[in-house]
């Protein structure tokens, strides 16, 4: 079992937000293991945002944060997301609900992940 740090009224992704949730999880003697949701609010809902985001992870992680074990990206083959007005005119790969990075950044995203 994992807490998911998604934000709220504001992004908790940054290393005191982070921080005091591995405190608050260690006092109430549970596993203090935490995964990062890159997109919803610690995004602002803006795809491209999630870049930052996994970009702080990487430093925290680099910086000795040992309770982030993993994150939750928006991601599929082509960037950005698609109504569905019109079936015949949807972009294979394309989300059709939330917004998500494109296939080029998630795996730049992954790359930074694993060997930061």
């Amino acid at each position: 079992c994992h807490l998911i740090l998604r934000g709220g009224l504001k992004p908790n992704y940054d290393a005191a937000s982070v921080r005091e949730a591995e405190l608050l999880l260690e006092n109430a003697g549970l596993n203090t293991g935490l995964m990062v949701d890159c997109s919803h609010a610690n995004s602002q809902k803006d795809h491209a945002k999630q870049i930052g985001v996994c970009q702080s992870i990487v430093d925290q992680r680099r910086s000795g944060s040992s309770c982030i074990r993993g994150v939750m990206i928006e991601s599929h083959l082509v960037g950005g997301s698609q109504a569905i007005a019109e079936p015949k005119d949807l972009i294979y790969g394309k989300s059709i609900t939330d917004a998500c990075l494109g296939w080029a950044d998630s795996e730049m995203l992954l790359e930074a992940l694993a060997t930061g």
